[in-house]
């Protein structure tokens, strides 16, 4: 493997243009050997300052790596601008200009990791005297304190271009300007429902060279970021197959993107979108990692100018068109009459009172006929009646997780338990059954969206599966295995 990395660097070093099968090679060097250099300290969305903090301390004592202060939030933190490197060509990278967007704020951590690492040290430095790299993470801290995406002001720094009224916008423009940047990557998260156009693929990874002007006319600068653009794509296709996007072009006049590109600076878009089974986006940080290294390694080498531009079309565009579960063909009674609808629910996460950590009030989202869309999780229920789950009979005490048997409970019908004294600890309840107080009436059951997902799938007489609060439990498997991984997905409490 390090052979594979020493190939990489010396033939980037050299400028020759990659093969395929040395590409191959190469960028598979990258992915796997990552864990090396994965920021241990960051392991979930909702950092915070504090947390970049302490480690921009550690990377103060970097040798080759200079640290400044470069403005302050509304709130009064730090904004650091992180610079290495002396070569002739610039790169600004900047993240979580929304609060709510970190992976790629952790990527720029496992990247520093990278270059600050013992190995390949004259390989990197060659590199590094090609690029001056320049990364200013977590661009609102304060909103990144709430996980909110607007800052204190409670607007939207990447519509602040114009006007300027945010610290925060102020200071990016202010970097920009001085560095005068010949390449700036703009670092965002996009909605896990965005979907490649026209595939079942979540848009893992969705690019952008943002236009300047209504026209959206091409350029050399905004042509060389397409052209870099179109290696990443190369590269991430390998590990993510299908699941890259291009954001839509138009022309926002307000916005970073595409001013910073109409300032002269080849602007990138990187917004990191789903992966499934990957709510923390840790595989999505990882293929950040590879993908802005990639950029890295070839605005280095130059050989993203013998690129064409035609392929950053072919590129698919984003769709919105994805759900977290859906339901394919249940059967709907009503007033009396069969119907035949799909369901399409999504798992919303809802910030606990500290914004660490989250909890799910799943909601549904569509029904009728869904053929166009598609799940993260998709179930065909053609023959299986939607069903009101019932209310256990039983007012239960606080102790009631050794009490009950949720599956054996599930089995019968039951989705709903009294329980007295409900506290805020019942949210991380690992039982999946909603909760509710002695002296609560559930309303009648209507079957429409904006209403919780929590419902039996009956078959042939029997429940043989559950909804509950969105997520579908399977009631013919060993319930234990559901249980045990249930945690915060039962999150619904009624008093």
């Amino acid at each position: 493997m390090k052979n594979s990395i020493i190939l990489f660097l010396a033939l980037i070093l050299s400028g020759c243009f990659l093969g395929e099968s040395q590409e191959s090679e190469i960028t598979a060097s990258l992915y796997e050997t990552y864990d090396q250099y994965k920021e241990p300290l960051l392991t979930k969305r909702r950092i915070k300052h504090a947390d970049i903090q302490a480690l921009i301390a550690l990377h103060r004592k970097d040798p080759g790596l200079t640290v400044k202060k470069v403005g302050t939030s509304i709130e009064g933190r730090d904004l650091t601008l992180i610079s290495l490197g002396s070569g002739p060509t610039d790169v600004f990278l900047w993240s979580q200009m929304h609060g709510n967007e970190p992976t790629a704020t952790q990527a720029i951590f496992d990247i520093l990791n990278f270059f600050r690492s013992d190995e390949f040290k004259s390989e990197k430095a060659a590199i590094l005297k090609s690029l001056t790299l320049h990364f200013l993470p977590m661009l609102n801290p304060d909103g990144a304190e709430i996980f909110k995406r607007e800052n204190r002001l409670g607007i939207d720094i990447n519509r602040d271009a114009l006007r300027l009224q945010s610290p925060e916008g102020q200071t990016l423009k202010k970097v920009r300007d001085s560095l005068e940047a010949d390449f700036g990557f703009n670092l965002h998260d996009q909605s896990t429902y965005y979907n490649a156009e026209r595939t079942e693929k979540p848009a893992t990874i969705s690019y952008l060279a943002p236009a300047f002007n209504y026209e959206k006319e091409i350029d050399e600068r905004r042509g060389n970021a397409m052209k870099v653009i179109v290696f990443m794509n190369s590269i991430i296709q390998k590990y993510a197959p299908g699941q890259v996007g291009r954001y839509n072009d138009d022309f926002e006049p307000r916005a970073f993107g595409d001013n910073i590109q109409k300032w002269g600076t080849s602007t990138i878009l990187i917004e990191s979108g789903g992966y499934p089974e990957d709510p923390e986006k840790q595989e999505i940080r990882k293929l950040n990692y590879v993908s802005i290294l990639s950029a890295i390694y070839t605005i280095a080498n130059e050989n993203y100018k013998d690129i064409g531009l035609d392929a950053y079309e072919k590129i698919p565009e984003n769709d919105r068109k994805l759900f977290d579960l859906k339901i394919i063909g249940a059967t709907y009674p009503l007033l009396g009459k069969n119907y035949i609808l799909d369901i399409g629910i999504n798992q919303v996460e809802v910030d606990k009172e500290n914004h660490a950590d989250f909890w799910y009030s799943s909601r549904i989202i569509d029904q009728g006929d869904l053929s166009t869309y598609y799940g993260y999780e998709t179930f065909e229920a053609e023959g299986y009646t939607i069903v009101p789950g019932k209310v256990y009979p039983e007012i239960m005490n606080a102790d009631m997780e050794s009490l009950l048997n949720p599956g054996e409970l599930l089995k019968k019908g039951y989705t709903y338990v009294r329980v007295k004294n409900i506290s805020k600890e019942a949210l991380n309840s690992p039982i999946p059954l909603h909760l509710l107080s002695p002296g609560y009436e559930l309303p009648e059951f209507r079957f429409e969206a904006g209403k919780n997902p929590t419902f039996l799938l009956q078959k042939d007489g029997d429940y043989k599966f559950a909804v509950i609060n969105g997520f579908l439990i399977d009631l013919g498997e060993a319930a234990p295995s559901v249980l045990n991984q249930w945690g915060r997905k039962n999150a619904m409490i009624y008093r």
